[in-house]
């Protein structure tokens, strides 16, 4: 089956994502991007939804107080979207991408079985997600979500030390607050383990060739072999602040905006950045 792309968003948009999502669009996927108002500058054929009708927006202040203004802080965007994921799941809306996901090749996915990869040796990336609307990891969220300090029972030894200490110091008795990724690969890995699913993983290059390596898609290089080998699906990418730079001439950012962005030029002109 070849799957709808969904994923969420809040704010403007940086034109390695727009490129990313117009390369999910030449995969031959329907693409809807969550959100709670206008997204500027949306590439054209990807669609919209309302986030609310998802998970309310008052949901992040269990995670973090907002701004006077009602602006998030810090990384409230990246939990929130930790959970939002988890309930598209739950709602069978289709296949989770992360907007900084350039997809090289269509994505098929058996709607009985999970579908996601190692990010790392002992973890698993959640950039790339299907669950079936009854897996048991959307069943342990569900059942975190009805709490109210959102503490996980999966949590490791480690987190639970670091949270215990950060208490006993009258730190913030958050969950949230002591770890960016709590609620991301740390948990979807725990919660695949404890349910068997460990062994649904597909390789790391499948989707993380240059995750942890950002200078192989920003800098000049020979990616000839990245973007000829069957078995790398699309790759993640870590902007790390750079998603509005110009793209540097040799490099696979370079090639990607070429080959996916028919409207690169409005995408780093001035306005944009």
């Amino acid at each position: 089956m070849r799957p709808d792309i969904v994923t969420f968003w809040h704010g403007p948009l940086d034109a390695l994502r727009r490129t990313c999502l117009r390369s999910q669009l030449a995969a031959g996927h329907k693409v809807t991007v969550y959100s709670f108002g206008t997204i500027p500058g949306l590439p054209d054929g990807v669609g919209t939804a309302d986030a609310e009708a998802v998970l309310s927006r008052a949901f992040s202040e269990r995670l973090r107080p907002a701004q006077p203004d009602g602006s998030w802080r810090d990384w409230t965007m990246l939990q929130f979207s930790d959970f939002f994921r988890m309930r598209l799941m739950a709602m069978r809306a289709g296949l989770w991408l992360d907007a900084d996901v350039l997809l090289l090749r269509p994505i098929e996915v058996d709607p009985e079985k999970p579908y996601f990869a190692w990010e790392r040796r002992r973890q698993l990336g959640n950039s790339v997600l299907y669950l079936p609307s009854d897996d048991p990891i959307i069943t342990a969220f569900d059942r975190l979500m009805q709490q109210d300090e959102l503490t996980p029972d999966w949590l490791s030894l480690r987190h639970r030390m670091t949270f215990a200490l950060r208490r006993l110091r009258g730190g913030s008795s958050r969950l949230s607050d002591i770890r960016v990724a709590i609620y991301g690969p740390a948990s979807l890995t725990a919660l695949a383990a404890r349910s068997g699913e460990l062994r649904h993983a597909l390789p790391k290059k499948s989707f993380y060739a240059v995750h942890a390596e950002p200078k192989l898609f920003f800098e000049e290089s020979d990616f000839a072999a990245l973007i000829a080998d069957p078995d790398i699906i699309g790759l993640h990418i870590s902007p790390k602040g750079r998603g509005n730079q110009l793209p540097v001439s040799g490099s696979l950012y370079a090639w990607a905006a070429e080959r996916f962005g028919s409207q690169v030029a409005s995408d780093f002109s001035p306005g944009s950045l």
